[in-house]
């Protein structure tokens, strides 16, 4: 039905243009909606005076991660069924790492699958990127914000992306040792999110957190988002996007299609739906009132979760699902920034971070796959914050010694914007204001 509508409406499609090809081009078109949304979210929650950076700041991250993963990344992820770099132990092959050529080769764009896949991968990693780029709101220069997607594309998400994607390691666990279908992640909420929750963790221990946040005396001072309007419509266009994201992934990676993927975006706006109502009912009852960024990020908390159940489990488990992630949230981001000194203007720890990885295990836990599949997922879990983790950390520090992470004491006074790019977001307005950051 697309390919016929396509032929209609655009007269030089050519009229053998399959429907599950027309289908992935429709779905790769409307990814870049998720850049889109976290950018304009990261930077509603950010301060006035960094605004353009921030904007700025994500078009590139989002090239450099792209450019990178041309150039490197792809021959280490590569796809299902391309050449692979592996070695016997016991009775079970262990697959690390692809064999595949740089810059596409070996991809034959006419082959729909491994093109699909590679075409969804580029998209991706740029996704991922973005996620550390706004925790480091207010402090994190622009070169230093580009050199990191670059290790991150280049390097850490291809190693995971392989192993959960490729063919690799993660995905035999149930050939090899009869754990489920082996660990699963359909749209991304490990591979893409958690992945980059988790690097936002390790850019913030490593820059810091922005000045006058945590005084040597009393609570942390509340820097509140300079723009609530651009995290709401952020929202918006993420869930868009986010629609997308896990209807081509449960295409590409979870084998399903025809009528039944049409539970994947029912299933998207259960888990947002019952994260944001959560999270309103939390903030309201922990705060006196509802929060609106709180909201937001329960919205799109809801949406990581989403990424990992949408494909596989029942529209009572997804809404359930989406429940405890947007319950739980308005607490992680308080223990995080209370009990943990953790500044994190965009909370992409708690939303991407931990919400990528209960979404993880509620897919093993309310999933109807073959029996082990909670123990696959908390394989994968255990990979991410054991092997990931400390690679992202490692990778970071070593990076920050040579292009160093955050601005100088000036250029976080007077904020991002006049401080690297010369000129202020909003001209005519007087946002430089010091409440927040001493002299």
């Amino acid at each position: 039905m697309i390919a016929t509508l396509l032929v209609t409406v655009v007269p030089n499609v050519p009229a053998t243009l399959d429907a599950t090809s027309a289908l992935c081009v429709v779905l790769l078109c409307a990814l870049p909606l998720a850049h889109a949304g976290l950018a304009i979210l990261n930077t509603g929650l950010g301060r006035s005076r960094s605004a353009a950076q921030s904007l700025l700041g994500s078009l590139c991250v989002v090239a450099v991660a792209a450019i990178a993963w041309f150039f490197l990344g792809f021959s280490i992820q590569g796809y299902p069924g391309g050449p692979l770099h592996s070695f016997a132990a016991g009775s079970a092959s262990w697959d690390w790492l692809a064999n595949c050529s740089p810059f596409f080769r070996g991809i034959q764009w006419n082959d729909a699958r491994p093109a699909s896949v590679a075409a969804f991968q580029i998209f991706a990693v740029g996704l991922a990127a973005l996620i550390p780029w706004g925790s480091g709101a207010d402090r994190w220069r622009l070169g230093a914000g580009c050199a990191a997607a670059a290790v991150l594309a280049a390097l850490i998400y291809p190693l995971f992306g392989h192993w959960v994607w490729g063919d690799g390691w993660l995905a035999q666990l149930g050939a090899n040792f009869h754990l489920g279908s082996g660990f699963a992640d359909p749209g991304g909420a490990g591979a893409i999110h958690a992945l980059g929750g988790f690097t936002a963790l390790a850019l913030v221990w490593i820059v810091g957190s922005r000045r006058g946040k945590f005084p040597r005396q009393g609570p942390p001072a509340a820097i509140p988002a300079h723009n609530i309007v651009y995290v709401l419509f952020g929202c918006m266009l993420a869930f868009a996007g986010w629609l997308a994201f896990n209807t081509l992934g449960a295409f590409l990676f979870a084998g399903i299609a025809g009528p039944t993927l049409m539970l994947v975006p029912v299933n998207t706006l259960l888990c947002a739906s019952g994260a944001v109502l959560a999270a309103l009912l939390v903030a309201r009852i922990r705060f006196g009132k509802p929060d609106a960024s709180i909201c937001a990020n329960g919205w799109v908390a809801g949406l990581v979760v989403s990424s990992a159940v949408a494909a596989l489990v029942s529209p009572a488990a997804a809404l359930f699902s989406g429940i405890v992630a947007g319950a739980t949230l308005p607490l992680t981001v308080e223990f995080l920034e209370l009990r943990c000194g953790i500044d994190d203007p965009s909370g992409a720890i708690a939303v991407h971070g931990v919400s990528g990885i209960w979404g993880l295990f509620a897919l093993g836990l309310l999933s109807r796959l073959p029996a082990g599949q909670t123990v696959a997922q908390l394989v994968g879990i255990g990979t991410l914050l054991g092997l990931v983790f400390p690679l992202a950390y490692g990778a970071y520090w070593l990076l920050n010694r040579v292009v160093p992470f955050r601005t100088d004491r000036e250029g976080e006074r007077i904020g991002m914007d006049l401080h690297e790019l010369g000129a202020g977001a909003y001209p005519e307005f007087a946002i430089h204001n010091d409440e927040f950051i001493p002299r």
